[in-house]
């Protein structure tokens, strides 16, 4: 008992300091052997061969990094304030939380897979759930280190993930409106797109963040700083993540796995030879060990033997997936959606299946809103401590962030193959009739239509 007592103090000791350049945070500072065991373990280290912005690459061709680079960044972010708590708020932050704060960011994104919300999708998988079931599986190499500290700390870490550990105070670090994971990539993925909009004031926000009795706040006077972070990521989303182009790419790849998943009943000698990985998730019985198995460079290669299949279907999504021939788009109300058949139709004449070769993307986000504990998933609104200490939400004191609190911003989108814009050709007038549906990117029908033509 006394040796398990004191190899548990002996891994929880600090260590010599080892850094990581990084392009975003300048140095990433690793002085805990938990989370230097915890980067170097084999599910943490596939990170590296999944891309953080999944098809957004082919839109920003600046936008290559890892959910491995993303992760570390996440982590130091947590580090820098869990230091800034255990050295100036010892009365409200327990400073044994510090390290389970840290693992958790590390940690958070590691159950992630292959180009993974459109996989998602599909397979029905579910990330956070993965990532739970890495940190806890006894066979896993994070549970061994994990362990480590303490019997009970996966669990720990996995509650800390499913929002159900009973420290607020952690889990709003980990995952709120303004939290570690959110700070680093809307920095990092400004970075790399080179999209100069994305960034805030982090050293500000850092500055002004603190504990308080059930959860975290911001002094007033770093206000700005956390109404530019809101302002931010509202403006990410509308130009980087919800990118016309990035969403073309998306319904490729939907349809080009959409196809493979229909034609794999009547041709599994095919698919065992060109994509043995996918196997279990088009047979619905994945293993961890599977899901890990898969990663975007695996998923690439087998996209480029499907551009040689002989159906005719799967090679061309695969071909024009690889050499990122988008599809085009349009944007249709709630109210046209019902019409959109006439434009599936046109596409169907023309010789491309309409399940294949059109789609509807939707996408919207809410940039920011206050508690509302009636919705389904209530959100945690973002907090600003006053000069009486009393505690004002956000929006209550910026107009900016008012105009912004509560409403969803995106779009609805139609696409289908560019080839329906070519007014020459054999199918010219198919062509014809399938641009006069269109105005200013726009899907028109009816009365103003008929008016017009």
């Amino acid at each position: 008992m006394l040796f398990g007592l004191l190899d548990e103090m002996w891994y929880n000791r600090a260590m010599i300091e080892k850094v990581f350049r990084d392009p975003v945070h300048n140095y990433i500072h690793v002085d805990h052997q938990v989370i230097y065991d915890l980067i170097n373990t084999k599910e943490f280290q596939r990170l590296r061969r999944i891309k953080q912005l999944g098809t957004s690459g082919y839109t920003f061709h600046g936008g290559e990094h890892s959910r491995f680079s993303h992760c570390l960044g996440a982590y130091e972010i947590s580090r820098r304030i869990t230091k800034i708590f255990d050295e100036k708020y010892p009365e409200v932050w327990d400073c044994h939380e510090s390290l389970l704060v840290m693992a958790t960011a590390l940690l958070h994104d590691v159950g992630h897979g292959a180009y993974s919300h459109t996989f998602e999708r599909l397979f029905d998988t579910d990330h956070e759930e993965i990532t739970r079931q890495i940190i806890t599986n006894p066979e896993t190499e994070i549970n061994k280190v994990l362990v480590q500290v303490s019997p009970d700390f996966p669990e720990k870490v996995a509650s800390v993930i499913n929002h159900t550990y009973p420290n607020k105070q952690v889990v709003q670090l980990i995952s709120s409106q303004i939290d570690v994971d959110r700070m680093d990539y809307l920095l990092r993925d400004s970075y790399y797109t080179g999209a100069s909009y994305g960034q805030f004031d982090l050293t500000r926000i850092l500055r002004v963040i603190c504990p308080v009795e059930n959860g975290i706040a911001f002094k007033r006077n770093g206000m700005h700083a956390v109404e530019d972070y809101v302002v931010s990521r509202y403006q990410m989303y509308m130009q980087v993540y919800f990118h016309p182009a990035s969403r073309a790419m998306e319904v490729l790849l939907q349809n080009l796995l959409k196809r493979a998943k229909f034609l794999y009943e009547k041709q599994k000698d095919y698919f065992a030879l060109s994509s043995p990985n996918l196997i279990p998730f088009f047979e619905r019985r994945v293993t961890l060990k599977d899901y890990l198995a898969l990663d975007d460079g695996v998923m690439n290669t087998y996209f480029q033997v499907w551009m040689t299949s002989p159906d005719t279907i799967l090679s061309d999504l695969a071909q024009r997936f690889i050499n990122r021939k988008v599809f085009k788009s349009i944007i249709f109300s709630k109210e046209n959606e019902k019409n959109l058949n006439v434009m599936r139709d046109l596409v169907a004449e023309v010789g491309f299946d309409p399940d294949y070769y059109t789609a509807i993307h939707r996408n919207f986000d809410l940039p920011y809103d206050f508690y509302r504990p009636d919705v389904e998933k209530p959100r945690t609104q973002i907090e600003i401590i006053q000069k009486d200490g009393s505690l004002a939400e956000l929006s209550t004191l910026s107009p900016i962030v008012e105009t912004l609190a509560g409403t969803r911003h995106g779009d609805n989108r139609f696409y289908f193959p560019k080839e329906m814009l070519k007014e020459a050709g054999l199918f010219s007038e198919n062509s014809k009739t399938f641009l006069s549906y269109i105005k200013n990117d726009q899907f028109i029908y009816g009365e103003a239509h008929e008016h017009e033509y």
